[in-house]
């Protein structure tokens, strides 16, 4: 009895030790929620510094252009681009026609100087892709499906900066992505195809409904037969 009288306050002594041990570890830890984030990063490029506060996907190497191009700050600042992010697209200006004009980045990539902006196979180098334009678009959000024959549109005589950047990003899915401002209203009101579908320079978006809304149905109509497995997954048949 007297041995077990002496070792049950020891025990619950460690016992009290180990909770304040314990929570003195949880109190030093960092709590994730509140973590200070990581300072931002900074590279050097020969005699310019490029401030990288998050990652973007961008379509010009300034990398490439100052250490193997050999270029420095005022080969492009400020008189082809002001030494502003954004300041291009701001101007409403920076479109593949401007730079096919000797403007922005066209004022090298002429063909001569630098490669061309407009040749097929030079595509890939900024945009990612070969650029190669769909003959349908189809929309399925906010509702399926909605058709847009860009052939038909192109074949009219628009170019691309006719509809990009300003109703549309290019980028599949990019409307989509946002189902609530991408609606009719939208479109009611001068945006997306609204743009020019006002009944003035074509027929108004609250007319001929069924020219673009075609439904499953007629989704399944046009895709049957010579539509492929893959054309099929990307209209999430």
């Amino acid at each position: 009895m007297k041995l077990k009288a002496k070792v049950l306050p020891i025990l619950g002594l460690v016992a009290v030790a180990g909770m304040f041990f314990a929570a003195g570890i949880k109190a030093a830890a960092p709590d994730s929620a509140t973590a200070t984030p990581p300072e931002k990063q900074s590279e050097s490029y020969g005699n310019t510094q490029v401030l990288a506060s998050e990652p973007v996907k961008s379509m010009f190497s300034h990398k490439a252009h100052v250490i193997k191009a050999g270029l420095g700050c005022d080969s492009c600042h400020p008189d082809l681009f002001m030494r502003k992010r954004g300041a291009a697209k701001a101007k409403g200006d920076y479109t593949m026609a401007s730079l096919d004009a000797g403007k922005y980045c066209g004022a090298c990539h002429d063909g001569k100087t630098a490669f061309n902006t407009t040749g097929p196979e030079t595509c890939k180098t900024c945009h990612g892709s070969d650029m190669k334009q769909p003959e349908m678009v189809v929309f399925n959000h906010p509702v399926k499906a909605v058709v847009f024959g860009h052939k038909a549109h192109v074949d009219l005589g628009l170019d691309c900066a006719s509809c990009h950047d300003k109703a549309f990003e290019m980028r599949k899915g990019a409307a989509e992505e946002h189902p609530h401002n991408f609606t009719m209203k939208a479109l009611y009101a001068g945006k997306y195809c609204g743009v020019c579908h006002n009944g003035n320079i074509a027929f108004a978006s609250d007319t001929r409904c069924t020219s673009c809304h075609i439904g499953v149905k007629g989704l399944d109509r046009m895709l049957a037969g010579s539509a492929s497995a893959e054309e099929k997954k990307q209209h999430g048949k």
